[in-house]
């Protein structure tokens, strides 16, 4: 079991669904192209190409194909670097997910030697494939047990993510709820969590905010499922209101592509239930919210999350808690 899971999380690559969200411009028919025009679209539209690359890493023979490329590209020519880095970061995002972490690391290596020749460059491409990398190395480090290496790249990543929400909040704001989700994951100590969500609230707070409200249903189900998990996270920590916080912004998502009410906000809703009961100024607001969740368990035959609902309204010991008004709301008129 944990084998499976371990597997599953290493899976989870810069190229899962979601990881960013996808330009407006009309990606080009990624089986016809070569490097030459891969080159041509690295130097006019980087964002092109990254979304370009990520579709042709869903192809059979992609890492045979990525390799074919990239070695076709000129050595001597620093004009192809940006490119050369990109496409061996794919190649180690597909090398992880089939578990070949010998590959990884190799391409890992590579593409980070590649950057390295100007460490002090700041331009867009150049943190758009590093942070990539470090999030990639976060996952190699992560499969072989190394926590502290994985730590440490996981910060890496996220300090370099931050500058691209600032540049790009719309398309990077998932990748930045993504990553701290799995800060969150790796780091064992709690107070180091906590810090870390600290830091970094104010600026998905931001980021979330200029989310941009036409982006796909997938990158947006998946910003609310990372919005949960840190919510959940704080939960574990004790810090309910902070936690209210993030489960309110997730609902807020999962509302705008969910037009019924589903048995994924009901979920979220009892979870924004239960951390209001421990918040004093909110207890009252969290008893009704959860009483109003019978009803709607009820109307969803959803017979888990009705139990939850009424243990939570129980030991909350509330003096609101009329249990003839449960009653009324399992059995509406």
């Amino acid at each position: 079991m944990e084998t499976d899971a371990m597997e599953s999380e290493v899976r989870a690559t810069t190229l899962q669904p979601g990881f960013v969200t996808p330009g407006s411009t009309a990606m080009p028919d990624a089986s016809k192209l070569d490097a030459e025009a891969l080159t041509a679209l690295a130097n006019t539209d980087f964002d092109a190409l990254t979304d370009t690359l990520r579709s042709m890493a869903a192809e059979e023979g992609a890492i045979e194909r990525l390799k074919e490329i990239t070695a076709s590209l000129p050595t001597e020519s620093s004009g192809t670097d940006n490119l050369r880095a990109a496409l061996l970061e794919v190649t180690a995002a597909l090398s992880l997910e089939r578990d070949d972490k010998m590959e990884a690391a190799l391409a890992i290596a590579e593409a980070l030697g590649i950057l390295a020749r100007q460490p002090r460059r700041k331009d867009y491409p150049f943190l758009v494939v590093l942070g990539s990398l470090l999030f990639d190395l976060t996952l190699l480090h992560e499969a072989d047990g190394q926590f502290k290496h994985a730590e440490r790249s996981i910060e890496k990543a996220l300090k370099v993510i931050q500058r691209l929400v600032r540049l790009k909040p719309s398309r990077y704001a998932p990748t930045q709820m993504i990553a701290l989700e799995k800060a969150t994951k790796i780091y064992r100590d709690r107070v180091a969590q906590t810090e870390l969500l600290v830091r970094y609230q104010a600026d998905t707070s931001e980021s979330m905010r200029q989310f941009d409200e036409q982006a796909s249903a997938e990158a947006a189900r998946r910003l609310a499922r990372s919005l949960e998990a840190e919510g959940s996270t704080l939960t574990r920590m004790g810090r309910h209101r902070e936690a209210m916080q993030y489960f309110s912004r997730a609902l807020k998502y999962l509302t705008k592509i969910e037009t019924a009410f589903s048995l994924e906000q009901l979920r979220l809703s009892i979870k924004l239930g239960e951390s209001m009961l421990h918040v004093g100024t909110m207890r009252d607001k969290g008893v009704h919210l959860l009483n109003t969740m019978l009803h709607k368990a009820t109307r969803l035959g959803a017979a888990e999350e009705h139990r939850r609902i009424v243990d939570a309204l129980y030991h909350s010991k509330s003096r609101t808690f009329d249990i003839i008004a449960v009653w009324h709301k399992i059995f509406p008129a």
